[in-house]
């Protein structure tokens, strides 16, 4: 059995950590007398190795050996990842082996040439830098909704910054088609855009869901960069971390719920971006949370006396009581769909106008609702109007043995949405709110059975530099009528406030 010695452990410690900020290169004979430099550092022979289409950094950096994410190199002739550059590393092992000579510190993103062990400083390297970490300026993010400037892949594909695949991994539709509505929510995404809006944040020890914020800031940043080698993104880095912070509750291997997923995803970017502190407003809160009045009163037990069903409503127990509630989407209930088929056996698929599923929120409808020992009924007024509006539609039932999905479509207009009959009738409300007209952004629906791998969701985005319409579905992208979107069957929408 091999003894593990000192000596052992510090030889094994300076092959992975010979590139230290303080020691760009190791040995003194590399350096030149005038610059500190060697003489290949800007005019490196191996630049012309370097293979773009075969670099891709959207999935986690990690070791293609160890498996260790520390002091991690990208190899620029293959495009796989290696530990250190020191004499017993996993990268220069490679570079000996295979001839591969140009690696990127993952890190620093600085360049080095192996075995030889001399920085590589030449600008035409500036686009690999780009493409790991895109970085965007104020005037960039203020122009983004301004042009429709086609943008060329290496392999020649043109795509527009924004409208761009993501890769389904396995069973992650459920989640890129949310990832994609929330690229195109202007003010979240101009947040995101720019890590120096959130990178002051410090979260409380011990807390791992800051590390969503910082994922879905870089796939942001990634599906709007005008000058990615390809035409699409993989959100493998993101997925990884809602397993994670999820503790597996939503999983790339096994479709969820949509709703459910966006409610999480909320919460858990609410708490990162405030710091723990539960009291303060976060982007989210600013940009999705509006306010509404819920008046519930107790339904007295039923009675064939209508005149004890008299003297019970007079109780203090069956007064209505009202509260305020914040929300950060409306939910729809929709009519349940037809029992029986027409003389051609086929299901009638009903219809619903939009603007009778709103009515729920007018202040004066009822609604029931049961439990299995008393029931309430509850009526809804708004009180404030949030800058997006999420609407969602109650598509799925669940009960112990299967989920039942409701197929009714949903008549509604892609513009001038107007809220302002469903506000509160209070003076103050109505003057706090000079906007009341709605456009729609963005489109998720569900398509097939509600059973897991039986069903596939899909979203229909608008991109306003374009004024055009796209669906997206996974990798698949293309342009769309604006009367082809009201035929699916919507599933979540979200409305942007027309000022």
């Amino acid at each position: 059995m091999a003894m593990i010695t000192t000596e052992n452990i510090k030889r094994e410690a300076q092959d992975w950590d010979e590139d230290d900020e303080d020691e760009v290169v190791p040995k003194k004979r590399t350096r030149t007398k005038n610059q500190g430099e060697h003489h290949l550092s800007r005019s490196c022979p191996y630049l012309d190795t370097i293979n773009r289409s075969f670099l891709d950094f959207d999935f986690e950096k990690l070791c293609s050996i160890s498996l260790s994410n520390n002091n991690v190199y990208a190899c620029l002739v293959c495009g796989k990842y290696f530990q250190g550059r020191g004499q017993h590393s996993h990268a220069y092992t490679h570079s000996c082996q295979l001839g591969h000579r140009v690696f990127l510190n993952m890190a620093t993103l600085r360049f080095y040439c192996l075995p030889d062990n001399y920085e590589i400083i030449d600008p035409s390297l500036d686009d690999i830098k780009y493409v790991v970490k895109p970085t965007f300026t104020v005037d960039h993010v203020v122009s983004l909704d301004h042009t429709s400037k086609l943008s060329i892949a290496l392999d020649g594909t043109k795509y527009l910054p924004g409208i761009v695949g993501l890769n389904n991994i396995k069973a992650n539709d459920y989640m890129n088609v949310v990832l994609h509505a929330l690229a195109h929510v202007v003010p979240f995404r101009d947040y995101l855009l720019r890590e120096e809006n959130y990178s002051h944040i410090i979260p409380p020890p011990g807390d791992q869901t800051f590390i969503l914020v910082q994922r879905l800031g870089e796939l942001f940043r990634k599906l709007w960069n005008p000058r990615n080698f390809k035409a699409h993104v993989s959100p493998h880095e993101m997925l990884q971390a809602v397993a994670s912070v999820s503790k597996k509750r939503f999983k790339i291997t096994e479709q969820g719920d949509t709703i459910e997923f966006l409610s999480w995803l909320f919460n858990m970017l609410h708490k990162a971006l405030c710091g723990g502190k539960k009291s303060a407003d976060s982007v989210i809160h600013n940009i999705f949370q509006g306010q509404m009045k819920v008046y519930t009163r107790k339904l007295p037990p039923p009675s064939d006396n209508p005149e004890d069903t008299l003297r019970a409503l007079e109780n203090e127990e069956y007064k209505e009581i009202m509260e305020e509630s914040p929300f950060l989407y409306l939910t729809c209930d929709l009519p349940p769909p037809p029992l029986f088929q027409d003389e051609l056996e086929k299901n009638i698929i009903p219809q619903v106008p939009l603007f009778d599923l709103l009515s729920k929120f007018n202040g004066t409808a009822e609604k029931e609702y049961k439990t299995h020992k008393e029931s309430h009924v509850k009526r809804f007024e708004i009180t404030k109007l949030p800058p997006y509006l999420i609407l969602y539609y109650k598509r799925f039932t669940k009960n112990n043995f299967y989920v039942e999905k409701n197929p009714t479509i949903v008549n509604f207009p892609i513009k001038d949405i107007d809220m302002a009959e469903f506000l509160s009738s209070d003076p103050k409300v109505q003057d706090a709110h000079p906007h009341t007209v709605y456009d729609l952004v963005a489109n998720i629906c569900h398509d097939g059975q509600p059973a897991p791998r039986k069903g596939t969701y899909r979203v229909h985005i608008r991109q306003k530099g374009a004024n055009q319409w796209y669906e997206l579905q996974d990798l698949h992208v293309q342009e769309l009528l604006p009367q082809m979107i009201t035929l699916a069957e919507a599933y979540i929408q979200i409305w942007e406030l027309r000022r």
